[in-house]
Parts: C-alpha cells; sequence; structure tokens
C-alpha cells in the first residue's frame, strides 16, 4: 500500500508541524511503515510525503498508535489542511 500525504500549513503552523514529524515519522517503522519521500516546499508551507506500507492494516495501525494520538496537540496546533491519498504505480 502507499499513500501519498499533502500537508498545506499557514506560516504560524510551521514549527508545530515540524515538531509533530519529528515524533511521529520514527513510530512508522514500528508498524512495518517506510518514508520514501519527504519534500517540502521553499516557503516551507507545503510538505508531501510518499509512505508504504505492507497492508492497509498496517497503515490503520499506525494511524492508530496511542503515541502519535499523543502529539495530536502538536498536529492540531499547526492549522494544517492535510490530503490523503492510496495511490498506485502506472505502468
Amino acid at each position: 500500500m502507499v499513500y501519498v500525504l499533502v500537508v498545506h500549513l499557514p506560516a504560524d503552523g510551521v514549527e508545530s508541524f515540524q515538531r509533530y514529524e519529528e515524533a511521529v515519522l520514527p513510530l512508522l517503522s514500528d508498524h512495518h511503515g517506510r518514508l520514501d519521500r519527504r519534500l517540502r516546499s521553499a516557503d516551507r508551507r507545503t510538505e508531501v510525503h510518499l509512505v508504504s506500507f505492507p497492508s492497509a492494516e498496517h497503515f490503520e495501525s499506525y494511524r492508530n498508535d496511542p503515541r502519535r494520538a499523543e502529539q495530536g496537540h502538536l498536529l492540531d496546533g499547526a492549522h494544517a489542511r492535510i490530503e490523503l491519498y492510496e495511490v498506485t504505480d502506472v505502468a
């Protein structure tokens, strides 16, 4: 399973989002997930992640991880607009 996450941030949300990412990205491997690519715009207000998991269940396990939920206040404080897509390779 491959997912693309697109995050749009207001200028005052960049630092809070950065702290959130520092806390939750290390949890990916606990759920057999992998951050394949992380891209950020020059103004730091848009970030794109390409992540993969062996199954949708592994992805849901990551999303429901209580350690991730504990950091939710940082994501809330970032006032991010988030788009999530499940994607596949195009031949």
